[in-house]
């Protein structure tokens, strides 16, 4: 069911509570509209009957009572029958009826006909129209007021048929406005959906390219640990099996570890599953931890911190903290280095993190793969730039220095 907006008093506004927008649907109005325009014909059919008859019982009680005037009567009133479907067509008709009639001289409670016509052309067709439609009726009103006189006098008459006349104009002219609006705010009702579907669709490609880059950052980086473990136990194994064994005993616990974060990440999407257990991100404070699992590799990686720490948000150290894993990661996969340095300056309001390294390359362009993308997007989403490239400091080392911006 298509739901309908609040009037556009300002944009993104909702319904309040106490009026829900289905309320316009449910009720009997709402449920007599739709069966009116559903079924056109027989809602005019069935207006013309209880007119008729109406009009009828009128007429068998005044001085005019004849064949002639009923059948004159019954022939004005069918044409309602399809006042929708062809509201000019019955507007004339009617009034040529009642030429006739007013030429015959007898005056009919059936003239209402006119007025309900006029109506439906003012709520239907063009203002032209309306108005054309409008003049000629006011003509037939004056033509009525002297001949009958109605109101007692030929004034009084006059002014009582014109105001009757303009009612069925501004009625039909409110009408017409009220479905224009609604019209307005049916197309605006659809306009709404297709957006929000497609901000639906928007928020799913960006959280599916969330998952991947923090998939990318745990396993890529947990992954290299591992397989850097892994290969110093198996070449120190033999000849010192105790060395062997803590290499093995850092490999399970930085496996342990992203197993850990991975299902932290993806716990997330689970909703069968409590998330109370859930370990909460990685921020600048768990680095130490980052860089002791590097050194464990056999790579020594220096960490310095300068200036005042300030808050960042959760946000903004998870993205430093990937930054890091990322460019020490690379380090271990891409390059021959012996030293390794991580300094995360504070300088209000930004952070700037550096990560600079002192080995070569084990293949042309092996660092430019998605990582480096990744951490240029993670940067860019806190407001600030990520540099990738050599280091100019030395010749032969990689330098990767990003800048956060603190949230205001």
């Amino acid at each position: 069911m298509t739901r309908l907006p609040a009037p556009p008093l300002a944009p993104g506004s909702a319904w309040p509570p106490e009026q829900p927008p289905d309320e316009i649907t449910r009720g009997l109005f709402g449920q007599g509209r739709r069966l009116i325009r559903t079924h056109p014909l027989a809602s005019d059919a069935l207006l013309a009957a209880v007119l008729l008859g109406l009009c009828s019982a009128w007429l068998s009680w005044s001085a005019f009572a004849s064949y002639r005037a009923a059948i004159v009567q019954t022939a004005l009133i069918a044409t309602l029958i399809f006042r929708r479907r062809h509201p000019s067509v019955v507007f004339l008709t009617a009034s040529v009826i009642a030429f006739a009639q007013w030429l015959l001289g007898f005056p009919l409670l059936g003239d209402v006909t006119l007025l309900v016509a006029l109506y439906t052309v003012a709520a239907h067709e063009s203002r032209i129209r309306a108005l054309f439609a409008t003049g000629l009726l006011e003509a037939g009103a004056i033509m009525a007021a002297f001949r009958w006189q109605l109101a007692g006098t030929v004034p009084r008459s006059l002014l009582f048929l014109s105001a009757m006349v303009v009612a069925a104009l501004f009625a039909g002219l409110t009408v017409a406005s009220g479905s224009r609006y609604l019209a307005w705010m049916d197309e605006r009702a659809r306009r709404l959906e297709t957006e929000r579907d497609q901000q639906a669709v928007i928020a799913a490609a960006a959280e599916r390219t969330r998952i991947a880059r923090e998939l990318h950052d745990i396993v890529s980086h947990s992954l290299s640990v591992v397989i850097t473990l892994a290969d110093a136990a198996a070449v120190v194994g033999q000849s010192d099996p105790a060395r062997g064994v803590e290499a093995m005993t850092e490999t399970s616990e930085v496996a342990r570890h992203a197993l850990t974060d991975m299902r932290a990440m993806l716990g997330v999407l689970r909703t069968d599953e409590p998330s109370a257990g859930l370990a909460p991100q990685p921020g600048i404070d768990d680095l130490g931890a980052l860089v002791e699992r590097i050194r464990a590799t056999g790579l020594p990686v220096a960490l310095s911190v300068e200036g005042v720490p300030f808050p960042l948000g959760a946000a903004a150290e998870l993205t430093a903290y990937r930054i890091v894993q990322e460019a020490l990661t690379n380090t271990l996969r891409h390059t021959t280095a012996r030293h390794a340095t991580v300094t995360i300056a504070y300088d209000q309001p930004r952070l700037r993190v550096r990560i600079a390294d002192d080995g070569t390359a084990k293949a042309p362009d092996a660092r430019r793969g998605h990582g480096i993308e990744g951490m240029r997007e993670r940067a860019a989403l806190h407001g600030g730039t990520l540099r990738a490239g050599p280091d100019p400091d030395a010749p032969a080392g990689w330098l990767v220095e990003a800048t956060l911006e603190r949230p205001r």
